[in-house]
């Protein structure tokens, strides 16, 4: 044994079910190395024997050329005698508390369909050929179908399925690209697919045939995907994309197409190089784009808007349904509006049974579900707009660690939660809004099955400042936790700051719909002087009447009415006026009241809505931001000028956005065309928000701004935020991980908790 040198090595972070084990067996093997390697629960263990220099040429590449999907955070190397052993093995898992030291093992997101894959999936001659469930070490379902860890066979929804010979072969051998493949399977040993009707009976024959000419004939059709339920029409068929709409009841919100191939995305959409590197990717996420004049979509797909939210197939049984269907399909969360998707196939016949008229199934469970994942583009950046599939539960590695581990519960729309640990933050997926009995039942299911995943015991709760919030709610009725109320547009700067890595102080800017302000009153639109630990109020919008409270944000014609009274400004001329002529003096006897019935409010989403409804965009919306998202559309992008705003100071600053209604109303009556109203009202709010950053930075000296809060996913007022704050020598964050929406909040709240708790 002279020269020999034997090292235990243990490797954490992203390294079970991204074929760590087969790569460092074909290294040993490269370097002449014994020893062994396995999956523990802290991640993957490796003994490794030979000369000094292969193991330290074995570590080098384990820490710095890992397989593509891993992500390595720490490897720790431990001098331990030589036993002479020859060759090298992978051993079975050690199961039972991660050793000491080290951290719970991550989680991987599951991974798209790869190429080689494809290649099996389309060839003739290959025995997987045409197999829904095709995958490999590089590929195919992680997070939806593990049950615990470490991350084996016994551990996921694939336990069942005893695996055959040839397969068993496969995943024995270090030069096969399924080599400890724990999803491995063929036609002979795995799942299968079905095709039924809602009631169950089977619909006998080829079950993709038949779906995919369903489809072809304007049936809605249920199909069990990696983590849920989806709905299926023919987006080329305005009646099927209809009775598509009417059975979900969801009016107007656009449906994802999921079209073949990137050639099919470009006869539908502008298509970008970042775009389409990202829609091919292994995360697989809904990409919104551009969509082309004449492109071949029913109107119904998404009405009164220029993108669409496009993904290609990233399962084997997408891309044979692209393939048997021949045209883009709308593919859309199979759930009934404002509802979590549909994984249990029991849960899915009793939800969906009157709206799809066939389930193309199959028989592997699902463990966790996981709807897909949003992403808009920014200058060849991606924004998310949703986190979920592909990118659930990849955790956020900070540079600083949480002294305690934490539970930030959330708020109540677009609803995660955050566990945290040491110097993780795992964000859970999108889990939907919860105002209903499903998404609640949803939310409090998740946190467990996290918790026990990761293995997080929260010693402190973080939840929003809203009584009546069901997340706050949920927090409040825990035992034996520290609590800690975090305010709504704090976690909003905090969330953008952890997803830039930074504590803060900054000048954070937090436009959004509604959030319960310290004060009582409704905030939305604020300027605050904040890091992780706390904040000060240093600016807002100007506070409106919200006649009516939650009716105000179902009906943005009220937020006109009260701008204009707020403004001084009468409606005579103006069509929203004649349009809701009979609640119209109702509305504004309501907000001259005020009171509870019209409770004031800061925020940026209830102005964007008042203008909306002036310009005759939205009276009424049926979904969050419909309305302001329809006045982003309506801007004209080749104007440039802004309606003049004072901003006034000292402290706290004020905007006086009535006077931007005001001017707007100017406008109308001298008949401007409304997409120049339209945009002259976003840069003249984008000239009054960086005035305003201008005097609390000249009064504090800081010289960095963080943007949040679901308005600026808004794109136009974003881009025309940052240019001026960055003219004016200012550093700007912006969110590139996490939903600057109400999505990214859990992860404000588990930092404010940590720095404060």
């Amino acid at each position: 044994m002279t020269g020999r040198v034997r090292s235990r090595i243990q490797v954490e972070g992203i390294v079970q079910g991204v074929g760590f084990r087969p790569f460092v067996h074909a290294l040993a093997s490269r370097y002449g190395l014994a020893g062994l390697v396995g999956n523990d629960a802290g991640g993957v263990f490796i003994e490794a024997e030979g000369t000094a220099s292969a193991v330290t040429a074995l570590v080098e590449a384990v820490r710095d050329r890992p397989p593509v999907l891993a992500v390595v955070e720490r490897v720790s190397v431990t001098a331990v005698p030589p036993t002479g052993a020859r060759g090298f093995e992978i051993v079975p898992s050690v199961a039972g508390a991660p050793p000491t030291g080290t951290a719970r093992v991550l989680v991987p997101p599951d991974v798209a369909t790869c190429g080689d894959c494809l290649k099996e999936l389309f060839d003739p001659a290959d025995r997987r050929y045409r197999y829904p469930f095709v995958n490999c070490t590089n590929c195919g379902p992680r997070f939806t179908i593990i049950t615990g860890v470490p991350y084996d066979r016994a551990a996921t929804t694939m336990a069942g399925f005893s695996m055959c010979a040839r397969c068993e072969r496969e995943y024995r051998d270090p030069a096969d690209r399924r080599f400890h493949a724990q999803p491995v399977c063929c036609p002979a040993c795995g799942p299968a697919l079905a095709l039924s009707t809602p009631d169950g009976t089977p619909v006998p024959g080829d079950p993709l045939a038949n779906a995919a000419a369903m489809v072809a004939a304007g049936a809605v059709l249920a199909v069990k995907g990696l983590g849920g339920y989806h709905l299926a029409v023919d987006a080329t068929d305005e009646a099927a994309v209809a009775a598509l709409r009417a059975r979900k009841r969801r009016a107007d919100k656009a449906f994802a197409v999921l079209a073949a191939d990137l050639s099919a995305v470009r006869e539908l959409c502008e298509l970008d190089e970042d775009a389409a590197r990202l829609l091919s990717g292994a995360r697989g996420p809904i990409v919104l784009l551009p969509r082309r004049p004449g492109a071949p979509l029913a109107p119904s797909v998404a009405p009164d808007s220029d993108e669409v939210g496009v993904l290609l197939p990233y399962t084997p049984l997408h891309h044979l349904l692209a393939r048997e269907i021949a045209r883009p399909y709308v593919l859309t969360s199979a759930n009934v509006s404002d509802e979590p998707i549909a994984y249990d196939d029991a849960d899915a016949r009793e939800r969906l049974g009157g709206v799809a008229d066939a389930f193309l199934s199959h028989d592997r469970a699902i463990h966790a579900p996981a709807d897909d994942s949003v992403v808009r583009f920014f200058r060849g950046a991606g924004l998310p707009v949703r986190r979920a599939r592909g990118y659930a539960p990849e955790p956020f590695t900070l540079p600083w660690s949480f002294p305690r581990p934490v539970l930030a519960c959330g708020a109540e729309l677009k609803s995660t939660f955050c566990l945290a640990r040491d110097r993780h933050a795992f964000v859970s997926q999108h889990l939907g809004d919860l105002e209903s009995y499903e998404t609640t039942r949803a939310f409090t299911r998740e946190i467990g099955r996290y918790q026990r995943l990761l293995g997080i015991e929260p010693a402190l709760v973080a939840h929003d400042l809203h009584p009546e919030y069901l997340s706050t709610k949920y927090a409040l009725g825990l035992d034996g936790v520290e609590l800690v109320g975090v305010q709504h547009h704090h976690a909003h700067i905090a969330s953008c700051l952890a997803d830039n890595g930074e504590r803060g102080p900054v000048i954070g800017v937090a436009f959004d719909g509604t959030g319960y302000g310290t004060d009582g009153t409704i905030w939305g639109g604020e300027l605050l002087v904040a890091g992780l630990a706390g904040f000060e109020r240093a600016g807002h919008l100007e506070q409106v009447r919200m006649p009516g409270g939650a009716a105000a944000i179902r009906q943005p014609w009220r937020m006109a009415a009260a701008y204009l009274d707020a403004a001084s400004e009468p409606a005579t001329g103006l069509d929203v006026a004649v349009r809701n002529a009979e609640g119209w003096r109702a509305v504004s006897a309501l907000a001259a009241g005020g009171g509870p019935a019209a409770p004031l409010t800061s925020s940026a989403g209830r102005l964007f809505d008042a203008v909306a409804a002036l310009l005759g965009v939205r009276d009424t919306v049926t979904y969050e931001g419909q309305a302001a998202a329809g006045l982003e559309r309506r801007a004209d992008r080749g104007v440039r000028d802004g309606y003049p705003v004072t901003v006034a100071g000292p402290w706290p600053v004020v905007i006086r956005s009535t006077d931007l209604v005001r001017a707007v109303a100017g406008d109308l009556r001298r008949g401007v065309p409304a997409g120049v109203i339209a945009a002259r009202f976003h840069h003249g709010l984008a000239d009054a928000v960086a005035a305003a950053v201008r005097m609390i930075a000249q009064a504090t000296g800081l010289g960095t701004v963080a943007l949040s809060g679901g308005v600026f996913g808004n794109l136009v007022l974003l881009g025309g935020v940052a240019d001026r704050l960055r003219a004016d020598g200012l550093r700007v964050l912006t969110h590139r991980r996490v939903p600057c929406n109400d999505g990214g909040i859990s992860l404000g709240q588990a930092v404010v908790a940590a720095a404060t708790g």
